[in-house]
């Protein structure tokens, strides 16, 4: 998407919105643009504001967009403002703490709660596939260049697909 999904659903840039007004920003949007209305509607706005709302729609989701933005700011851009900072508005209180742009590992205290409040049995079933798929590399293609690869591949593989097994962070 070349715009940010905030901006797709009229919403402002806060990884504080609630579920409530992100779907009635998608509402208002579809009802307004989708393409069985009698006149048409606009097929680009209503693709953009779904794609949006799909990012956008859970709690988890607005953080990871938050961050994004933040991450993709031109260095002497100003950030938007975060609730809970100095240049955020007062009357404006958070609803929930923001997810921090920078932190991209789990600290090791919290894997334990976030994989037993997460699909626990998944994350378990997915890990011993790995490994039985790791063993079956190494098994079919002992002591070639691409064992070590393959193993790295599978490796990777589960731990960038771990995150849909974990329970989101806890919120500070």
């Amino acid at each position: 998407m070349s715009t940010s999904p905030f901006d797709a659903l009229g919403l402002p840039a806060r990884p504080d919105l609630t579920d409530e007004q992100v779907r009635a920003a998608w509402r208002d949007i579809a009802a307004a643009t989708h393409p069985d209305r009698s006149d048409g509607g606009d097929v680009p706005r209503y693709t953009a504001a779904t794609a949006a709302y799909a990012v956008l729609r859970t709690r988890w989701g607005r953080s990871e967009a938050f961050a994004d933005l933040a991450a993709a700011a031109d260095d002497t851009a100003p950030l938007p403002a975060v609730p809970g900072s100095p240049g955020f508005p007062a009357d404006e209180a958070p609803l929930e703490a923001p997810v921090r742009p920078g932190r991209l590992l789990v600290t090791a205290w919290q894997l334990p709660a976030r994989i037993r409040h997460g699909r626990p049995l998944r994350l378990l079933i997915r890990a011993v596939v790995a490994a039985l798929l790791c063993l079956a590399v190494l098994a079919l293609i002992p002591g070639q260049p691409a064992a070590p690869a393959l193993v790295a591949a599978l490796i990777t593989w589960f731990a960038v697909t771990a995150r849909s097994d974990l329970a989101p962070p806890p919120q500070r």
